[in-house]
């Protein structure tokens, strides 16, 4: 299925578009080749923000450099709150 499309494609195929997002992909709507509008799920939408969020946070951030250098904390995990 096909997921970028012109104005005027998009204006036609509303469904098609929708189906895209519904199955996590990005629909984009193009105009002279290029893009200025998307369609995303409610699904697609809210990682995306949760993402933002935790690039937000500067203690998060350097929790995953820690991570990602090999100095991160380890935790059994019958130790972790519920």
């Amino acid at each position: 299925m096909k997921n970028t499309y012109t104005v005027k494609e998009a204006q036609q195929d509303i469904t098609g578009m929708v189906r895209v997002a519904e199955r996590g992909n990005l629909a984009t709507i193009t105009r002279h080749q290029k893009p200025v509008a998307y369609v995303l799920s409610p699904q697609r939408l809210s990682e995306l923000l949760e993402t933002m969020e935790i690039l937000a946070d500067p203690k998060a951030m350097q929790a995953i450099r820690a991570a990602e250098a090999g100095r991160g904390k380890v935790h059994a995990a019958k130790d972790l709150p519920e």
